[in-house]
């Protein structure tokens, strides 16, 4: 029920000679004649009274359309979330019941009006938007600008404004953590955003294109996207650039450990900012092949996202699967071979999943090396891996290990010789009185 001051105003408007001006000054007066436990029925007594068949017979359509600009406007000055919700929802309501052409049919009807005043719907909706925003209610706020038409033929739309709209409907989505809605919208910004010049929507799709890679665990290409955010020439300040490139460290340590890990990992190490994170130490071992120990792990842990740290098929979580990968590949650094139950116990994993995990990262391409399973020993080959599937299996060589022993020690004799020529040149009294040449 409106207040008496509200009803009182309402009733002289209908009496009015100019019903239209007499609507523009009560929305304009609304709050001196308002107050904050009246002011919601109020604002739906007035909606109402627009666009009941009474006044639309007095105001016409382009008259209606100007009052529902100015109610959006007054609703807004109130500066209250749940007010936006209601007194939008409440006109949309108004909206899709009222009748342009006292049509008795409700389909029609709702059809009428929802063409004639297609802008001001979507302005009604956007301020429900808002609303469910401020008040963090993300899929609702999702759900209402979703329902804007963007592609009707009685509305004038541009690019920007899809991309605007879907932007926001995307970061809704992934504020809940859901990828599958977001990824739905972000394929149709995908076919528009190369029209749009602004650089706070190009931002924001790369941004929300880096955390859908990042949910669906594509932590290379999240990285490389977080990167180039965080170079970008776009206004953005310090802080959020220096997080922005710590999600690209962060994505690039959990990645899958191999050749374009690695070069990922060289490009943030370069990077001069770097040094200031606390993921640097992590960066560092992971770049150099270093072995990580449990305790820098659990720490680095602390800092991931809960979906950076979810169960994978195997039973292990991301971060347990990156740092035995990690460890593998330092371990062939070190090793020119190393026995399977050997390896389970420095990877900290039952010799058969060991083995099951070297196999894995030898078919893919991400490790050079080949299995004994009879002698139940790992080979690993020098040189860098090509990160090309089947590309890691060497070829068993007749003798190789043996020419390979023989290479050292021919090596070895000659820098002997070397060295007792250079003592003959340099001190050949030396050389008489104490070797035998």
């Amino acid at each position: 029920m409106a207040s008496p001051k509200v009803n009182e105003a309402l009733a002289q408007v209908q009496s009015s000679a100019d019903p239209a001006s007499s609507f523009e000054s009560l929305l304009d007066n609304l709050q001196s004649l308002s107050t904050p436990q009246t002011v919601s029925n109020d604002l739906n007594a007035i909606i109402d009274a627009i666009l009941n068949p009474q006044s639309s017979s007095k105001l016409g359509v382009v008259a209606q359309r100007a009052l529902l600009g100015r109610f959006i406007t007054t609703v807004r000055s109130f500066n209250n979330a749940d007010l936006w919700v209601d007194a939008g929802s409440h006109a949309l309501a108004a909206l899709s019941t009222s009748s342009a052409g006292g049509s008795a049919d409700a389909s029609t009807t709702s059809a009428s009006s929802a063409g004639t005043f297609l802008d001001q719907a979507a302005a009604l909706r956007e301020l429900v938007a808002d609303g469910y925003e401020t008040n963090e209610e993300h899929v609702s706020a999702a759900r209402a600008l979703s329902e804007i038409p963007l592609d009707s033929s009685q509305r004038r739309v541009t690019a920007e404004d899809r991309v605007r709209i879907w932007v926001r409907i995307v970061r809704n989505y992934l504020e809940v953590d859901d990828t599958t809605a977001a990824e739905t919208y972000l394929n149709k910004l995908k076919n528009v955003i190369y029209q749009v010049s602004d650089p706070t929507l190009n931002l924001h799709f790369r941004l929300s294109q880096a955390r859908i890679q990042d949910a669906k665990r594509e932590f290379l290409p999240a990285s490389q996207q977080y990167h180039d955010i965080s170079l970008s020439s776009a206004a953005i300040g310090e802080d959020e650039r220096l997080h922005t490139l710590s999600m690209a460290v962060k994505c690039a340590i959990l990645a899958p450990a191999g050749p374009l890990r690695s070069r990922a990992l060289g490009r943030l190490f370069k990077d001069e900012r770097s040094p200031a994170l606390p993921e640097f130490g992590m960066l560092e071992k992971m770049f150099f092949d270093r072995l990580l120990a449990p305790a820098e792990v659990q720490k680095f842990a602390e800092s991931l996202a809960p979906h950076q740290l979810a169960i994978t098929a195997d039973g292990s979580t991301v971060l347990a699967r990156a740092v035995v990968e990690h460890n593998l590949l330092g371990a062939s650094r070190l090793y020119s071979n190393i026995g399977i139950d050997s390896l389970g116990a420095l990877l900290g994993l039952d010799p058969d999943r060991a083995e099951d995990t070297t196999a894995k990262m030898i078919e893919q391409g991400r490790l050079v090396g080949r299995i004994d399973q009879i002698e139940r020993i790992i080979w690993f080959e020098g040189g860098e891996a090509s990160g090309e599937k089947g590309s890691g299996r060497a070829e068993v060589t007749v003798g190789k290990e043996m020419r390979r022993w023989d290479a050292n020690i021919q090596s070895l004799t000659e820098e002997v010789e070397n060295v007792t020529n250079a003592l003959q040149r340099e001190f050949p009294d030396f050389v008489a009185a104490n070797l035998v040449i």
